[in-house]
């Protein structure tokens, strides 16, 4: 095959995995007028194959995809031009794929799809290169963002260092789960003696200090925790001031952020998993292809991971799951995973409201698992929930 023809797909992964498969001299992609008149949405996958290192050059043929004869009429001007064609049908819409069949009934052409559940290529006509053909392509989170023409961006964590303080996250996590009643309190401490020391590492200010409800008061169990850990240093008690160092910027922030300690239990959980290829914590997409200004829209993945070419995206919340937070993941896992992508939503709340049937049912109609806090707190138990999602 040296002419590989795509039915341009809403979905993204349906756009590239053939090409990286079977590496083609040239992709067209039969496609709305909207893509190809898009140089963003065009220079988008061009970036995405040049990343990933596949040597194709693509093709954008303007058609209305509802439109069955200009399909039809696409396709054939293509095989006229292009020499060793073969077309996928793996994506497309329903008169696309229709044309497809017109097409491929009259010419010799190999036609060949992909199944999503399987992993597999079929050989549907005359493509015996296509014959179930597992597929080996591994992706990263941030190919998932570029192959949907968004960007990954600097989150709120530096994910270059983050798989060197696996431990400092374990016992992050234990200090967490010993004093999780009392954490939003003690949090809201440390925020207040050390928001005048941004750029340093040290905190300081009396045992008991203004909260948002009320006064809140140092957990000196919880730092004498903390500092046998040696997630904090130094700590003094004097004269009814207290004062210690953090052990690093990365732990500054997680002692100092509500959400950390569950979201960074979430990702090391998936790490030391060995479930996949690719983690990120904090993970910030910019949807409109690297675009800047009004018209960008930027969110933020708490955690995502890959296992070949399927991702998940996780939600983290150490509150009471509430849809509008369903609603959104979903949306965000359409968006950039598609078809074969999961999404999973995680909560350390103990809580059970009248609004948790109604969640889970609104969970269960978006396909979003829900993890409790019983599964959640037992690192074992994660992975085999994440397991279980991927079928394993």
């Amino acid at each position: 095959m040296k002419t590989l023809i795509e039915l341009y797909d809403e979905r993204p992964m349906e756009n590239v995995l053939a090409a990286e498969m079977f590496r083609p001299e040239s992709t067209v992609f039969i496609c709305p007028s909207e893509v190809a008149d898009s140089p963003a949405m065009k220079t988008s996958l061009e970036r995405y194959f040049q990343s990933r290192g596949v040597d194709t050059r693509c093709v954008f043929v303007p058609v209305n995809m509802l439109n069955t004869g200009e399909v039809v009429e696409a396709l054939r001007g293509v095989l006229e031009k292009c020499e060793d064609c073969a077309i996928d049908i793996a994506g497309g819409t329903d008169s696309a794929l229709f044309a497809a069949g017109m097409v491929a009934g009259g010419e010799d052409v190999p036609v060949f799809t992909y199944s999503h559940k399987r992993n597999t290529f079929f050989d549907i006509k005359n493509a015996p290169f296509a014959d179930s053909l597992p597929c080996g392509v591994s992706l990263t989170c941030a190919d998932c963002f570029l192959m949907a023409g968004g960007s990954l961006k600097q989150g709120r964590e530096d994910n270059s260092l983050l798989k060197d303080s696996l431990p400092e996250m374990e016992l992050l996590w234990k200090v967490y789960c010993r004093f999780k009643k009392e954490w939003h309190s003690a949090v809201t401490y440390m925020q207040r003696i050390s928001q005048n020391f941004e750029k340093e590492l040290t905190a300081r200010g009396p045992a008991s200090v203004k909260g948002d409800r009320g006064q809140v008061s140092a957990n000196m169990e919880m730092l004498r925790m903390l500092e046998d850990g040696g997630l904090i240093r130094g700590l003094e008690v004097t004269d009814g001031e207290v004062a210690f160092a953090f052990k690093s910027p990365l732990v500054r922030f997680w002692l100092r952020d509500v959400g950390s300690a569950l979201e960074v239990h979430v990702y090391r959980a998936c790490i030391e998993s060995g479930l996949f290829n690719d983690v990120i914590l904090s993970a910030a997409v910019n949807w409109h292809y690297g675009g800047r200004g009004e018209g960008s829209v930027t969110n933020e993945i708490d955690v995502m991971a890959v296992r070949g070419v399927k991702p998940i995206f996780i939600s983290c919340k150490a509150t009471e799951i509430r849809t509008e937070a369903l609603n959104e993941l979903a949306i965000l896992r359409d968006r950039f995973g598609g078809a074969g992508s999961y999404a999973a939503i995680v909560t350390s709340a103990n809580t059970v409201s009248r609004n948790s049937a109604a969640m889970r049912a609104r969970a269960q109609e978006l396909n979003i698992n829900v993890i409790g806090a019983g599964e959640a707190k037992d690192g074992e138990k994660l992975v085999r929930r994440f397991a279980g999602i991927y079928g394993m």
